[in-house]
């Protein structure tokens, strides 16, 4: 997913051209004071004018804090909105806050009540703590985004001085990962990567929260767009081996055993399940044919 500038039309357009799965049109931190009011009826048209065009689209509201947040909500909710990535969520009262002004601005745009997903993003302590509280409080809760990034709200809510390691940040990505898969969350999220220099850390990044557990990733540049489709895309390598190990407890089954040697280590019955999942992703993302064996 990738932040577009609320305020900035032409760049929403550009954005269509990439290969982002979904784009985030942004009323928070990439629009100034000044620009707020004029940035909702920018980003409303731009809903109203692309939704149709491939990406999902979301939009990025100021925190409930604020006191933006209604406005926010009532402008862009619309046909063609799939959700509202909510920063700065610390509880599920705040979901509950927004689920009720949703529901509202559903209601005078003639939009079935519950169409609005909340994407709320954790970027602080309490946010953090309550996290699997906050996945599991509504039914317009589909996934959590953990904010994990240098200088900005959860470093100053959490003290940590950033590094490219991520040492810093794994208990974070790992609490919210495990609250959000207790949850049910079948694609959680980790949020961006900031240098838009360095690619080579930020492959390095991605990579490291895939093989945390997180299924997406989200940007604030075109350039990391097919950086992170890549790292979260199954390998034709991947796909092979997990083709292999399930033809081979096939043939195990039908011999009447339920473990077997695959590629020089033991696998059984329970690692059929994970093979056919990343099978499913691999199908799901276009670099698998759909087929019957699969």
């Amino acid at each position: 997913m990738l932040f577009v500038p609320g305020n900035k039309p032409a760049w929403v357009e550009k954005a269509l051209n990439s290969v982002a799965d979904g784009l985030i049109l942004d009323l928070e931190d990439s629009v100034p004071l000044s620009d707020k009011a004029a940035a909702r009826p920018m980003a409303a048209e731009a809903l109203a004018r692309f939704h149709q065009h491939g990406p999902v689209l979301t939009v990025r509201i100021n925190a409930l804090e604020t006191g933006m947040a209604g406005d926010d909500i009532d402008a862009v909710v619309r046909c063609g909105l799939a959700a509202i990535l909510a920063p700065k969520i610390e509880t599920p009262q705040d979901i509950a806050v927004l689920d009720a002004l949703i529901t509202q601005s559903e209601h005078r745009a003639g939009i079935e009540p519950g169409h609005v997903d909340i994407y709320p993003t954790l970027e602080t302590a309490k946010g953090f703590y309550h996290a699997y509280q906050i996945a599991t409080c509504s039914p317009r809760v589909p996934t959590l985004a953990c904010a994990a990034g240098p200088g900005g709200d959860t470093a100053r809510s959490l003290g940590y001085m950033w590094t490219k390691e991520g040492t810093e940040t794994l208990y974070i990505r790992s609490k919210v990962l495990l609250d959000a898969r207790a949850a049910g969350v079948t694609y959680p999220l980790i949020t961006s990567w900031f240098d838009v220099r360095d690619l080579e850390g930020l492959k390095a990044d991605v990579h490291f929260n895939r093989q945390l557990g997180y299924s997406g990733q989200i940007v604030i540049h075109p350039s990391h767009v097919p950086i992170v489709n890549e790292a979260f895309t199954p390998t034709p390598q991947e796909i092979a081996y997990h083709q292999g190990l399930l033809a081979a407890m096939e043939e195990a089954e039908r011999q009447g055993t339920a473990a077997v040697a695959y590629e020089g280590a033991m696998v059984d019955i329970a690692m059929v399940k994970t093979s056919r999942q990343l099978l499913e992703l691999a199908q799901a993302v276009g670099v698998l044919e759909v087929s019957e064996d699969t």
